[in-house]
C-alpha cells in the first residue's frame, strides 16, 4: 500500500467513525464531494490543501516523514 492509499483509507475510515456523509464532509473542509471522492479513492490529483483540509476536518493530521 503506498501513502497516498493509507491517506484515503484513514480519512474514509474518520470519516465513517465520526458519521458523516462525503458531503457533509466536503462542506467541513471547503471542497466539493467529487474531491472528496477522489480523495478517499486515492484517484484524480487533488490539491495538497484539499486533502490537509479534508484529513483536518476529521481529525485527522498530515505530516511528512
Amino acid at each position: 500500500m503506498n501513502d497516498l492509499e493509507s491517506i484515503a483509507g484513514a480519512i474514509r475510515k474518520a470519516r465513517k467513525e465520526v458519521g458523516i456523509t462525503q458531503a457533509d464532509l466536503a462542506d467541513l473542509a471547503g471542497t466539493s464531494e467529487r474531491t472528496v471522492r477522489a480523495i478517499e479513492t486515492a484517484t484524480g490529483n487533488p490539491s495538497l490543501a484539499a486533502v490537509v483540509a479534508t484529513a483536518n476536518a476529521v481529525g485527522l493530521r498530515v505530516a511528512a516523514s
